[in-house]
């Protein structure tokens, strides 16, 4: 024993005073013999409170970096623009005419910047192509654009969008399959099924529950789909409103 303090003393001068307690580690000796301030004197320098405050500051500034992360996630949701995705079956007639009478709607109300806005089909049957020339003719009576190119619905779409409306039950039904092939897959968070409502859930002024599909009907078929699509839209966009306040602001 003699010997290792003999040894301790040789050694410890070597040692930068925080070291001590790796370097009575090393020796497989008790941190106590290490300290004891007979033995080794120029070891009463070590100030634990020191330590102690050293501890708290670096819990502080842990804790204060989390709370600027949280802040800045939390302004980074507040600016990033507010995502609808609207889907039909081809993309041609019913998606692409909610996407034109709710683009020209949040257009009247200056928040272009605010939102994000797209649409797209169950099938891939029409992708290139543009709208239906009859929903396009019927839109541009209204004052309403259709400017969209027909695309298939891609699993981004669920982690890209923040509502997905499908135009009728069958859609939903198909957007919903999709997400269950490509969920494990593609990695997508799994509750993002919650974000595929109907269209015709928003409505106020019509009772229908689906927004039919017209293209094999005549003129009238593409009137009631816009008169559907106008009183959703509109309480589409109220409702998001009232929920992001920040939109507005």
């Amino acid at each position: 024993m003699r010997a290792l303090h003999l040894q301790l003393r040789v050694d410890a001068n070597l040692v930068k005073p925080f070291c001590h307690l790796c370097f009575a580690s090393s020796l497989n000796v008790s941190p106590l013999i290490a300290f004891r301030p007979i033995k080794y004197p120029h070891l009463q320098k070590f100030n634990p409170s020191r330590s102690s405050r050293r501890t708290h500051f670096s819990t502080s500034f842990v804790a204060s970096s989390m709370a600027d992360s949280s802040l800045s996630r939390s302004s980074e949701t507040e600016t990033k623009p507010f995502s609808v995705l609207f889907v039909c079956l081809g993309n041609i007639c019913r998606s692409p005419a909610a996407e034109g009478v709710f683009r020209n709607l949040v257009t009247k109300k200056d928040l272009d910047s605010k939102f994000t806005i797209d649409s797209a089909g169950t099938i891939g049957y029409h992708e290139g192509n543009e709208a239906d020339p009859r929903m396009r003719a019927a839109s541009k009576r209204r004052g309403i654009a259709i400017t969209s190119i027909s695309r298939p619905i891609q699993p981004s779409d669920f982690v890209n969008f923040d509502l997905i409306l499908a135009m009728d039950k069958q859609n939903r039904e198909d957007i919903l399959g999709a997400f269950e092939r490509w969920c494990t897959k593609n990695g997508l968070p799994p509750d993002s099924h919650k974000k595929v409502k109907l269209m015709c859930s928003y409505c106020k002024k019509h009772d229908e529950t689906e927004v039919p599909d017209p293209y094999y009907g005549g003129q009238q078929g593409f009137e009631k789909v816009l008169d559907l699509l106008e009183d959703a839209c509109e309480s589409l966009l109220e409702s998001i409103l009232a929920e992001n306040k920040h939109i507005s602001d």
